[in-house]
């Protein structure tokens, strides 16, 4: 049996998905939401239109929750540790799959490093890539990347389904940071679209973005084809493309001069604000991620940073 830990749109899409294969648990901390999840089989929240099957199982009870072997950790990232640090106990001796993409703001980890120090008895794993609840609560066709650094075959079989496509590595690293920092890069092409500065300049953004990517992926220890692959390249292009991205839409919201939404959690966000402590602490280049976490917390107007970027002195590509 598999445990889906977050009722958020993402955890019940993937339960949705995994019943295909089998029983699995759906847990939420809200009662409320709970019961109506029962009654309704459906979560009316989160992911309205998507049909729970009858072979999830819908409860608030964690420790009934983590009875499972495998348990996936849909939680939002800046709460992750909180989570693992006060039930450590309860999830020791399991197979965690993280599916945050961000990067811890207290301790500047990934959310497996993240495991591995705060769960060392649990065998920590990341799926990551581009996806869109939406889609994986379909049955759409989603392809992702499940990362796990002693192997992952047997995983890989228990976690893929009819409609989702996994592929294996054993690159945590490089997983981690291509899922967290194409959340930087896309809310800047939201701010670019946002401000009407048309489909050429994101282009631009993304293809210099996922070059400061790689250049910090790879400083941290990462395999440059990570990042090449669905965890990296696959997920800027989505999240960079598609108003579904919350971090596409808060960065546009950004560049038209909007009210942002504060109750959205927009994990792109926090992930600015440690890359570019990453950045200036390791002596890194990264103008991009340095400029969109200044817009994020207003040290910066749209047209500072878009002055800043294009006055950077010429270099060879």
């Amino acid at each position: 049996m598999i445990s889906v830990l977050g009722s958020g749109a993402f955890g019940t899409a993937l339960a949705i998905s995994l019943s295909q294969n089998g029983p699995v648990t759906l847990w939420s901390r809200d009662g409320e939401q709970v019961r109506a999840m029962r009654e309704t089989r459906e979560n009316a929240k989160r992911l309205p239109g998507a049909s729970l099957p009858d072979a999830i199982t819908i409860t608030a009870d964690l420790d009934a929750a983590c009875r499972a072997q495998t348990i996936l950790l849909a939680l939002p990232m800046q709460r992750t540790a909180a989570f693992l640090a006060e039930h450590a106990q309860l999830l020791k001796g399991k197979t965690l799959v993280s599916c945050s993409k961000g990067i811890d703001l207290e301790t500047g980890k990934g959310p497996t490093a993240l495991m591995a120090a705060l769960v060392p008895q649990a065998r920590a794993a990341i799926l990551t890539g581009p996806s869109f609840a939406a889609d994986i609560g379909r049955g759409l066709p989603t392809a992702l990347t499940l990362a796990c650094a002693d192997g992952a075959e047997a995983l890989q079989a228990e976690l893929s389904t009819p409609s989702l496509r996994l592929y294996r590595s054993a690159d945590t690293i490089g997983a981690e940071l291509g899922g967290a920092l194409k959340n930087v890069i896309a809310i800047g092409a939201g701010v670019v679209m946002g401000a009407g500065m048309g489909d050429s300049a994101r282009a631009a953004l993304m293809t210099r973005g996922f070059a400061e990517m790689n250049r910090l992926a790879v400083a941290r220890g990462a395999r440059p084809e990570t990042l090449s692959g669905l965890a990296g390249f696959g997920d800027l292009v989505l999240t960079c493309t598609s108003s579904q991205s919350r971090n596409f839409r808060h960065g546009f919201a950004l560049g038209a001069g909007e009210t942002i939404d504060q109750t959205v959690t927009v994990e792109g966000v926090a992930t600015a604000h440690a890359v570019a402590r990453m950045a200036e602490h390791g002596g890194i280049e990264m103008p991009i991620a340095v400029m969109i976490a200044a817009l994020c917390d207003n040290r910066m107007t749209v047209a500072q940073a878009t002055l800043a970027l294009l006055s950077r002195p010429l270099k060879e590509e």
